[in-house]
């Protein structure tokens, strides 16, 4: 009989790192999670500490390893998934200098606008500028500061004692493959959202010196590059000792979220589509073309397979919005709280939400938080509840939150479904708001497609990082990974609630088009 063999995948997100077994039929023997702190600054910082991540994978390993009844040497590799567009400024020794930026920082918007811009201007974007970024990388750094190559630029004009310290700028992926292999180096798919490499050969991507010479950054500072999928070397001797790995174990080189999202929802193949909802959402498929809708903020970029394009996206706050409420309103600890947290308070939620009417009784939810990128890039706007009255309860307002989520996809899918030139047949919904039966039926309904809610769905980044090292390994091929998910259901659109909510969804637009001056003036400092 063959023995069982495993990939250690790894998924740190921004509430903390995931670990999981998985074999190659993406059955999870055992997993794991710690949570971690994120730090939200005035001016718009958001931060983490790069060593508290990696001291809570290590711990997150230590705890898992313990429970598998297995052998060191039936784990092949590592394989990592992490947040993506964060940056962690790294020594030549391999330590952080300082906290990691992650992907909901903004504080380097005034330098990257300051870069982007000039004369003539489309949409704040310098014509010459923007034809460029555009033809090379397939996007252009957002005006909103939160892509990696703007915090490069705000530690580099506010921090110049750490700029001028790094040796590099690493992805969160990156600096955890750095601590696993010591390798500092990124893969073609994780730099593109730091805007400085030429993506119109996708075999052959690299830096382009036009695009670095604009932003004043120094190439050397950047991390050499690999394919997507590619095996990095063998674990480091210290890290195998702590751990209990065999020194023969493998470092794959993972992905980002977004990328090992779509190989995880079993969604590989062009123009099948995956939602996800966890802390922020998206919704994208892959595409067989390079090409950009810079008025939507959506673009084609190289996928974690290689030789492929990915459509991606990004909704700020999805599941934070139900975090928001708990935390904000529910049980914030001041005079008035009378009781401790509700265990289990999400499947509450879920039973509060499926037992109100569809439409919340006309109160809309907007789950603008922290501003939204796509389909809109505005900074500025904020969430808000409309249409409360004097009978509202807490149960409409619930149900509201799930509903505007829903609509802000809504949003997305048509401009996504536009890009893609076709219909979307089916959504594949992953994340722990895929754990959510009554949302999948919500989702199905606002977005008027059939919505397969993949089983397990909340580690569909682990079975995503653990398919490309399996690949990498060469004991599977992409085109087995759809043949591995399994769909634990599928919601079909209520006909009998489309006048509603079609209804709905335009005056939730008419909201944003309505207030966006508004949130304008307020918020703009």
């Amino acid at each position: 009989m063959k023995i069982p063999e495993y990939v250690l995948s790894v998924d740190l997100g921004t509430s903390g790192p995931k670990c999981a077994l998985v074999d190659s039929r993406g059955n999870v023997l055992v997993d794991e999670f710690i949570e971690i702190d994120l730090q939200l600054l005035p001016g718009g910082g958001a931060e983490q500490d790069p060593e508290e991540w990696w001291t809570a994978i290590r711990d997150c390993i230590k705890k898992l390893l313990k429970r598998a009844e297995i052998t060191k040497e039936q784990i092949l590799a590592v394989s990592c998934s992490c947040q993506w567009s964060g940056t962690v400024a790294v020594s030549k020794e391999g330590k952080a200098l300082m906290n990691s930026l992650i992907w909901l920082d903004s504080r380097g918007k005034k330098y990257i606008q300051k870069v982007t811009s000039g004369f003539p201007s489309i949409e704040g974007y310098a014509a010459l500028k923007l034809y460029r970024w555009i033809r090379l990388t397939g996007g252009i750094p957002t005006a909103s500061g939160k892509d990696p190559i703007s915090h490069i630029l705000y530690i580099k004009n506010e921090l110049p004692e750490i700029y001028s310290a790094t040796y590099k700028f690493l992805e969160p992926r990156d600096f955890i493959n750095l601590c696993f292999s010591g390798k500092f180096c990124s893969s073609d798919e994780a730099i593109t959202l730091y805007w400085l490499t030429d993506n119109r050969n996708i075999h052959n991507i690299k830096y382009s010196d036009t695009l670095i010479s604009y932003t004043g950054i120094d190439k050397e500072k950047l991390p050499q590059l690999v394919k997507p999928g590619s095996i990095l070397g063998k674990v480091k001797q210290d890290v195998a000792l702590e751990l209990g790995l065999s020194e023969e174990t493998l470092i794959v080189s993972g992905a980002p979220d977004i990328h090992a999202a779509a190989i995880g929802s079993g969604a590989v193949n062009d123009f099948e589509a995956h939602l996800y909802v966890g802390t922020s959402s998206w919704l994208t498929c892959h595409v067989p073309f390079k090409k950009t809708d810079i008025f939507h903020n959506i673009a084609s970029l190289p996928s974690a397979i290689p030789g492929r394009y990915l459509a991606m996206n990004e909704q700020e706050t999805a599941g934070a919005c139900l975090k928001f409420l708990k935390q904000n309103v529910l049980y914030h600890k001041d005079e008035l709280l009378q009781q401790e947290e509700v265990p289990d308070i999400y499947k509450l939620f879920d039973k509060i939400v499926e037992r109100t009417p569809q439409g919340s009784k006309g109160i809309i939810f907007t789950p603008w938080l922290y501003g939204e990128r796509t389909p809109v890039e505005d900074h500025s706007v904020r969430a808000a509840f409309y249409n409360i009255s004097l009978d509202t309860t807490r149960e409409h307002m619930l149900r509201a939150v799930y509903e505007g989520v829903a609509y802000n996809s809504r949003w997305l899918l048509q401009y996504l479904e536009k890009f893609a030139g076709r219909e979307m047949e089916y959504i594949n919904f992953i994340g722990g708001g895929a754990a959510s039966s009554i949302w999948c039926q919500i989702y199905a309904d606002i977005l008027g497609r059939k919505i397969r809610q993949v089983k397990q769905p909340i580690l569909a980044n682990i079975r995503g990082a653990a398919f490309i090292a399996f690949v990498a390994l060469g004991k599977m091929s992409y085109e087995d990974v759809s043949k591995a998910i399994q769909i634990q259901a599928e919601y079909i659109p209520d006909k009998k609630n489309r006048e509603l909510y079609n209804r709905m969804f335009h005056e939730f637009l008419q909201i944003y088009h309505s207030n966006k001056k508004i949130y304008r003036r307020i918020n703009t400092h």
